[in-house]
């Protein structure tokens, strides 16, 4: 099944991806920077941002050489100050003690400042094709729907189950490319509401879609934080 899953999905990808500067290149210091300003941020907001960094600061040494207050005020309107302060530790870390290279795993890139689980999956395998796959709000929904995980996603038993098959569909040969459609699948064919399951390449797959509980899957608790591995849902790319 999965083999049919994974192939659809690159058909469908191939016609209905989205044209975003960050996936030009496999420079995982742009990857990097494009994660961490759509870290709590959509696409629409966010794109603006990476365009004025990528040609202030084209590469991590340039900003790692600047000032913090320039790297804030340019940071101004995205909010959560946090992440550009990570920002900037990390870029004079890796530009300064690692020669400017960043770690090519996961595990490595979890060590640095601001770069949680998915942050690390996403520059790992798109960047290094590292078999490991990205799991955000968009992905997770997908997920549950297609295998009919019953679980609250956000739950620890959902969160296993989500990551288990996750991690079964996987394409282990471009993880990064797989991870990118997932997304882009999630953000525009199996929404949150109303999703196209008539036009879907999955339908004939899908236990939602077959079941009609397209609309009542992912099953979400109330109360229970919404993470999955640390990962927060609203850290969304679409």
């Amino acid at each position: 099944m999965e083999e049919i899953l994974r192939k659809r999905l690159f058909n469908w990808y191939q016609n209905n991806k989205r044209k975003l500067p960050w996936r030009e290149s496999s420079n995982p210091y742009l990857i990097w920077l494009s994660e961490i300003i759509l870290q709590q941020t959509r696409i629409e907001q966010g794109l603006p941002y990476y365009v004025d960094f990528t040609r202030k600061y084209p590469n991590i040494f340039s900003l790692a050489n600047a000032y913090e207050q320039e790297v804030l005020n340019l940071w101004q309107g995205l909010g959560y100050y946090t992440r550009a302060r990570n920002l900037h530790a990390t870029a004079k870390k890796v530009a300064f003690e690692m020669e400017g290279n960043f770690p090519d795993n996961y595990e490595g890139l979890k060590k640095l400042k601001g770069i949680g689980d998915y942050t690390a999956s996403a520059i790992s395998s798109i960047a290094f094709d590292e078999a490991r796959p990205v799991i955000d709000g968009n992905v997770a929904r997908v997920i549950a729907r297609v295998y009919g995980i019953q679980q609250p996603i956000n739950s620890t038993e959902g969160q296993k189950a989500i990551r288990e098959k996750a991690l079964q569909l996987l394409d282990p040969y471009q993880p990064g490319d797989f991870n990118q459609a997932m997304m882009d699948f999630g953000a525009l064919q199996c929404t949150p509401q109303k999703p196209l399951c008539l036009n879907c390449p999955w339908y004939d797959r899908c236990y939602a879609a077959k079941n009609g509980l397209a609309e009542k899957l992912p099953i979400k608790e109330k109360n229970l934080q919404k993470r999955i591995s640390g990962t927060t849902f609203t850290t969304f790319h679409s």
